[in-house]
């Protein structure tokens, strides 16, 4: 039966990836330029600051090395102080903005109190006062937090000029203190930058650098494959298995902390008991979608990969597919086959809407397989691709009923930053209207002594049979880089590419 499902899972998948190609052209010039499929949605931090961290523009008090180990950014150095209640971060010598003001200890405060009065992760971490003492930067805090470091490595932490800001505390521009300046911000699709040359750690190598955003992953494939952009992200499985064969092209793959996820509206008359989810997760071949669609062996037995390390239990007993065991749940639950073979209970049918968004573009085609493996157990799905937005939209509004979704744990390089918002009680991107105290003091726990190996056990394990999200997949990182390009990077925390370091082979 496991054979025959995944023949006709990958049969799908190639018959949905068949699609038209629209040709981009950008003009080449002696500069790195950059694909990838995230709009540039304004100049704030947390609209966009995950491409102006990657580009090199912007920085961090912190920043992390390629496994996640936590390294100074524009903080040279931090301690800890009064019993876990004062932080005290070390400002880089010399650094300054892109405007020549002083990225000094007074700049970053400003920075990271404007960040802390919009929703993020600042607002989660127990802050009672971030002010600059001297060439200090102080954080003072209600209580000990010992993930408050890798939270100011997140890319809303990041650090802009006092310039950067109008009256209502959002960027109006870019003015940061990294290796390259902006000189070209067009949102929703192009940005240009000029190495700034008075740069802390050193000019960079390469003088120009450029974004693209290229939504259609067929045409990032072409760019990287006609010379058009030097560095590619988020290849589809397909692009990255004709591109390998390309002179020329250097294709690149890393596992990331990073799954796919089918979001669950636990208030949902038919989704709120743990019976009805289980129903759920037993109806997906996570084996035969990874493979057909994502080409790799990556369906997720529990929601952490092992690249997210203490946080993978490799104790839990795996999620199962077992169509026959979904179909005895739902029929307990009282659901019964009506004439089309869709579910029917007191005159309703068994109907929910996926909604899901092409940015990543395995996505839709991760939901029709999903549509077809649903309606073998009478589950009708229909399918929903929009803007990424419309998730916590209606995550807010209430209107969702599942969402699939690639959820990151790695917004800051511990997952404590990301498991605070969504499930201490809940997220718009995590769950929704399931509640547990026990995991929520967990977490809030481990934010602030940096857990053991028990409380992470604990913690697993509540998600796994309460399943207030399904995963469904582990993710790696695909990207095409130009062979003449040398020192570029690909990061398995998606901060960096390497750019400030990065040059011309001869």
């Amino acid at each position: 039966m496991r054979y025959r499902s995944n023949l006709k899972t990958f049969a799908l998948a190639m018959a949905l990836s068949s699609t038209l190609l629209s040709g981009t052209a950008f003009a080449a010039d002696d500069s790195i330029d950059v694909a990838g499929p995230f709009e540039i949605k304004g100049a704030d931090p947390s609209l966009s600051g995950n491409i102006f961290l990657a580009m090199d523009v912007a920085e961090t008090l912190v920043n992390t090395d390629q496994d996640g180990h936590l390294t100074p950014g524009l903080a040279a150095s931090w301690a800890v102080e009064n019993d876990g209640l004062v932080w005290r971060f070390k400002m880089q010598d010399g650094a300054t903005f892109h405007d020549g003001t002083p990225a000094d200890a007074a700049a970053a405060a400003n920075a990271l109190n404007i960040a802390r009065a919009k929703p993020g992760l600042l607002q989660r971490a127990p802050i009672d006062a971030i002010e600059a003492d001297g060439a200090d930067l102080v954080v003072k805090l209600a209580e000990p937090f010992a993930a408050l470091p890798a939270f100011l490595a997140e890319y809303r932490s990041q650090i802009l000029a006092p310039a950067s800001y109008g009256a209502d505390g959002m960027a109006t521009s870019v003015i940061g203190s990294g290796a390259y300046k902006i000189t070209l911000l067009q949102a929703p699709g192009k940005m240009e930058a000029d190495r700034f040359d008075q740069y802390w750690g050193g000019p960079a190598k390469i003088g120009k650098a450029t974004y693209n955003s290229v939504s259609r992953a067929e045409t990032r494939a072409l760019m990287a494959e006609s010379g058009d952009a030097d560095y590619v992200l988020n290849l589809d499985p397909a692009s990255v298995a004709r591109l390998k064969d390309k002179d020329g092209l250097d294709v690149r793959s890393v596992p990331i902390p990073r799954s796919l996820l089918v979001k669950v509206n636990a208030a949902n008359p038919k989704l709120n008991t743990v019976e009805a989810r289980k129903a759920l997760s037993l109806a997906i071949d996570r084996e035969g979608l990874a493979i057909a669609v994502l080409r790799y062996q990556a369906g997720a037995t529990q929601l952490f990969p092992p690249s997210v390390g203490d946080w993978h239990n490799p104790a839990l007993a795996p999620l199962a597919y077992d169509p026959e065991a979904a179909a005895a749940l739902l029929a307990e639950l009282g659901w019964k086959a009506g004439s089309d073979g869709i579910l029917e209970k007191d005159g309703e049918r068994f109907t929910l809407e996926l909604l899901t968004y092409p940015d990543r573009p395995e996505l839709p085609l991760v939901a029709a397989v999903l549509q077809q493996q649903l309606q073998e157990v009478g589950i009708e799905l229909t399918i929903n691709s929009t803007n990424s937005s419309e998730v916590p939209a209606r995550h807010n509004d209430g209107s969702l009923e599942l969402a699939l979704l690639a959820r990151n744990f790695a917004l800051v390089p511990n997952p404590i930053g990301t498991l605070l918002q969504d499930y201490a009680p809940n997220g718009d991107w995590g769950a929704m209207n399931w509640q547990n105290a026990e995991i929520a003091d967990l977490l809030k726990s481990i934010g602030r002594n940096g857990g053991s190996a028990e409380q992470f056990a604990t913690a697993t394990t509540i998600l796994q049979e309460e399943l207030p999200v399904l995963p469904i997949a582990w993710y790696q990182q695909n990207a095409a880089i130009s062979g003449k390009l040398q020192g570029a990077i690909l990061d398995p925390y998606e901060r960096k590419l390497g750019l400030k370091d990065a040059s011309w082979k001869n």
